[in-house]
């Protein structure tokens, strides 16, 4: 048995059948584009974590500001 109850033989006639259905050309462009989108994906991603980040680290400054303010008084 392979991965979920599928054999590894019944996984190469499907990929032969897509190979021959697709050829490798078109199978190459859907795999860059598929790699590009992940890539893109992964960076908006990593940038709404840095978003996140800034805004927590200007939420922790704001409140020492206001304590100092309130302190100060």
């Amino acid at each position: 048995m392979g991965i979920g109850g599928v054999s590894i033989g019944s996984l190469l006639i499907v990929l032969v059948i897509v190979m021959l259905l697709f050829g490798t050309k078109r199978l190459r462009s859907i795999g860059g584009d598929l790699g590009g989108a992940l890539s893109g994906f992964r960076k908006a991603v990593g940038e709404g974590e840095d978003v996140r980040i800034g805004l927590n680290k200007n939420i922790e400054f704001d409140e020492v500001t206001e304590l100092d303010q309130i302190n100060s008084k």
